[in-house]
């Protein structure tokens, strides 16, 4: 008696309600095999590199026209096939419309002829795979082989014609005197001369100077003719004791006036970069990142510095060589000074701004930057430093029997920086830019500090090799 629904049975042998379910069509598959690294090789290339292979017996060789002994000599280039024209010899015959003659099969490239006058081989890029590739002739310029990579690569060839390896160490001579020169020649970095620095005499205003000593050329001239013609040398003391106090402020300004700036730069106050209105006069403190042009110390080889100081002094004995004009005897005067500052980000401690501080591109920077003592060379220790010994050849420097100091200092990535400078904002940008007027720091009566006038924008840093930086 059969059921009112329907079953089957399954392989195994179990019956099963329903019908059997139809079989469905496989749905064709695509599989991607990775192809193997050729290396440029042709013969391993497959399918693709049988389009670049002609077959050595000729039957792929193509003739075009009527070919007879007084044919004139034609050359061509065809892309991917082998072209030949020229002339056949005399046994050579073909129907004038196309039917089949007889034709010799022994090819003949235009060109120049060997001394057994059969024509010399010629081909025009990297022959690969044996001779049977090298029976094609192609024109247009030579290729330099190409290296086992494939890649095509730039630089002088070799007497291979393969690109010449240039790995390895560099002439250390070279590549700084290059560096060197793209940093003093590069617009984007200011190079700060001996003249930039601070000095009292400098400083103080040429009228006021020549006016105080017209006054007391004037004083002991009427001092010395009242002492002789009245024997009174009230007026002359007097005279005597307000030049000596001049005397000793201008002394003391001038040993002391650079440590009475940095105590004002330090006690200028902060401002803030977020409520700072376009056009004023701030100082900002905080950690500085490199711009665009980064710079690197000279002697230390410090890398990623916003700004870079190396002085050489030079102690001036009795019979000893000056430094320079101005170098008095038994004092260290300057022979060389290599400062170089850029263009460089402030992130304020305040506000968490960032602004960018314009002092590349020739700008007018006062900078305030310790200085610490690298080499010291005398008679003792002299060919001990062999970096300061090539450093110096480098700048065509002697290093006769001199006694020498090196100082370096430099602004790192990273390190706290107060700078004071005008605010600009400029779509969404916020810059900190030279003032157009010089700042004065005022008298300070407790100090006995004369005024002194900071121009551009002021820099202060202490020394950084002493100090850690906040990696940024």
């Amino acid at each position: 008696m059969g059921s009112r629904f329907p079953s089957h049975q399954l392989s195994s042998g179990l019956y099963v309600s329903g019908r059997p379910e139809q079989p469905k069509e496989k749905t064709p598959t695509m599989s991607s095999v990775a192809m193997p690294y050729t290396g440029g090789d042709i013969k391993k290339s497959g399918e693709l590199g049988k389009m670049f292979v002609t077959p050595a017996d000729g039957s792929r060789s193509r003739k075009s026209g009527p070919i007879n002994s007084n044919a004139p000599m034609r050359t061509g280039s065809f892309s991917g096939a082998t072209s030949h024209s020229g002339q056949l010899n005399s046994g050579n015959r073909m129907t004038s419309g196309g039917a089949p003659g007889y034709v010799s099969m022994k090819k003949t490239n235009s060109g120049t002829l060997n001394k057994h006058g059969e024509p010399m081989k010629k081909s025009s890029g990297p022959q690969v795979g044996g001779g049977n590739v090298s029976s094609r002739q192609n024109s247009g310029p030579i290729p330099p082989i190409l290296p086992t990579t494939g890649l095509i690569t730039s630089g002088p060839l070799n007497s291979a014609g393969a690109p010449r390896k240039v790995s390895g160490p560099l002439d250390s001579t070279g590549s700084i005197k290059l560096q060197n020169y793209s940093v003093v020649n590069n617009q984007a970095v200011t190079r700060i001369n001996q003249c930039d620095k601070y000095s009292f005499r400098k400083s103080f205003p040429r009228t006021i100077f020549w006016s105080i000593i017209l006054l007391f050329l004037m004083g002991f001239i009427a001092g010395g003719f009242i002492l002789g013609a009245v024997h009174n040398p009230i007026l002359l003391v007097v005279v005597v004791v307000l030049f000596a106090i001049v005397c000793v402020v201008f002394t003391w300004n001038t040993c002391y006036g650079r440590k009475a700036i940095i105590g004002f730069i330090s006690q200028y106050p902060d401002a803030e970069l977020r409520t700072a209105k376009d056009g004023q006069f701030v100082k900002v403190s905080g950690v500085v990142t490199c711009g665009n042009v980064p710079l690197e110390s000279s002697f230390q080889k410090v890398s990623r510095c916003v700004y870079t100081v190396t002085s050489l002094y030079e102690y001036r004995g009795w019979d000893s060589k000056s430094a320079n004009p101005e170098h008095r005897r038994f004092s260290w005067g300057l022979r060389m000074l290599e400062r170089h500052v850029s263009d460089f980000y402030i992130s304020d401690f305040q506000s968490g701004l960032r602004a960018l501080v314009k002092t590349g591109y020739g700008a007018r920077v006062t900078p305030y930057v310790e200085e610490s003592i690298v080499v010291d060379i005398d008679q003792s220790n002299k060919d001990m430093s062999p970096e300061f010994v090539r450093w110096l050849a480098e700048r065509n420097l002697s290093s006769d029997d001199r006694i020498m100091r090196l100082k370096e200092g430099y602004i790192k990535e990273g390190s706290t920086v107060s700078v004071m400078g005008v605010v600009r904002r400029n779509d969404n940008v916020l810059m900190i830019v030279p003032p157009p007027e010089p700042l004065s720091t005022g008298c300070q009566w407790s100090k006995c500090i004369l005024p002194a006038s900071l121009e551009g924008i002021v820099l202060r840093c202490e020394d950084s090799s002493k100090i850690d930086v906040i990696p940024v």
